[in-house]
């Protein structure tokens, strides 16, 4: 307190010593970084630790679409039909590398348990509100000075070939409708009018007008960049070595370039999620899925729309001047290997719906491939730990961390600052496991 004189008169002047809170993220994918961006502008100063270079991992070499039309998780009764099919052969979309690890095994189980028609109808509602709002954080992102991904709202068209994918596919339209989803079935001269200079062998397609794309590595370098402006220390190739917990709270972190101190820890580190978080005696059932993308540039046939391949379930993204065609699960230990076959079938399925697409395997060293966090039952944890009063969960997106990372961040920076969240995400709740 001072006096201050104005005139003749003595004002009494308060200085008040709010201090700053600071919050050390761990992880630096589009989660991680979204959580950032979200905690600093409402006052936070913010680290995030990235044990990559920065230019790297899910958040970068994925299709970029946005969403909200993927309202049934990847545990579902359909899954598990074609699985079981799928497994013995080297070039489907889906497979289990079978091992005897544990938690390998313990995941598989908690999958085939929420495989079931009640998950997927609970799950539908959250998922679908948790994408819209996510939709909308984007578009308010994207008019953000310095921030212009490449946003576009020409919606999602769901190819198929066969009758029995196309009953699917009305099945699903039939109820995203239920849910307010904008989407309508087109037939294939309808589809082709869409893709007057492709010619396409399919039966028809649902068309998700909701959904929306972006270029996912424009955005990632363009928030990065917009962060560092901000203040927000965004370390690169720095891993976590230890995480000091005492009296219900995480003290301090310590790194490969020293310690990080902080108010408030968010555990954003994708498909690690399950096993940093089993170093503090938290249960968080986690898995790596496999996919792979290759891109071209400037390539001779280019679709208008987004495109996903129903029953090869491969997804084609225009972006810019770039077409980015990427697909396939292989759930298991986390290696850097690329299966080929899995290659080789994601390219020899796309001249199936798309026959003047004549594309030749690409080189080892253009081929991308990332890690999927994957929970047992489909949806992302979000949400504050049950065990330390100070550790929030942000993880386990599956295929949908691109489409879900601004309301993801913008979550957790709810809960940090103990708002209400926008939105319900009880359904994603991290300790639902334990």
């Amino acid at each position: 307190m001072r006096v201050l004189k104005v005139g003749r008169r003595k004002i009494l002047v308060f200085h008040f010593n709010i201090p700053i809170m600071k919050a050390v993220i761990i992880g630096g994918g589009v989660i991680g970084l979204c959580s950032a961006y979200y905690l600093q502008k409402t006052g936070w100063q913010v680290t995030v630790l990235d044990d990559s270079r920065g230019d790297e991992g899910c958040s970068y070499g994925n299709l970029g679409m946005i969403v909200p039309s993927h309202f049934v998780p990847l545990s579902s009764p359909g899954a598990i039909a074609k699985g079981v099919r799928w497994l013995f052969d080297s070039r489907s979309p889906f497979y289990i590398k079978f091992s005897f690890d544990p938690r390998l095994i313990s995941w598989a189980l908690r999958f085939v348990r929420n495989a079931t028609r009640q998950n997927v109808e609970k799950a539908a509602i959250p998922l679908v509100e948790f994408n819209l709002y996510s939709q909308s954080l984007f578009e308010e992102l994207n008019a953000e000075p310095g921030l212009d991904f490449g946003l576009e709202h020409t919606g999602i068209l769901m190819y198929y070939k066969s009758q029995k994918a196309a009953d699917e596919e009305m099945h699903l339209a039939r109820k995203a409708g239920e849910l307010g989803i904008d989407v309508e079935i087109l037939n294939k001269d309808e589809v082709q009018r869409l893709e007057p200079q492709t010619e396409l062998d399919v039966l028809g397609a649902a068309h998700y007008r909701c959904d929306a794309h972006l270029d996912p590595n424009r955005f990632m370098v363009q928030l990065r960049k917009c962060l560092q402006v901000s203040g927000v220390d965004v370390q690169s190739n720095t891993s976590v070595t230890q995480i000091i917990a005492s009296s219900g709270r995480i003290q301090k972190v310590i790194t490969s370039k020293g310690e990080q101190e902080g108010d408030a820890y968010v555990l954003a580190c994708g498909a690690w999620l399950g096993q940093l978080a089993k170093r503090l005696g938290l249960k968080i059932p986690l898995i790596a899925g496999k996919g792979y993308s290759f891109t071209y540039e400037r390539p001779l046939k280019k679709l208008n729309f987004p495109a996903i391949l129903c029953e090869a379930r491969v997804a084609i993204s225009p972006m810019c001047e770039r077409m980015r065609y990427g697909g396939t699960m292989e759930v298991g230990s986390p290696d850097n290997k690329i299966n080929m076959n899995r290659v080789k079938g994601i390219v020899e399925s796309i001249s199936q719906y798309l026959p003047d697409f004549n594309l030749n395997v690409p080189d080892t060293n253009d081929i991308w491939y990332g890690l999927r966090p994957c929970s047992p039952d489909g949806l992302p944890y979000v949400g504050r730990s049950s065990k330390f009063e100070n550790l929030l969960i942000a993880g386990g997106h599956c295929m949908m961390g691109m489409s879900l990372g601004p309301a993801t961040g913008k979550s957790i920076a709810d809960l940090a600052n103990n708002k209400k969240t926008h939105v319900d995400i009880r359904a994603f709740e991290p300790s639902r496991f334990s």
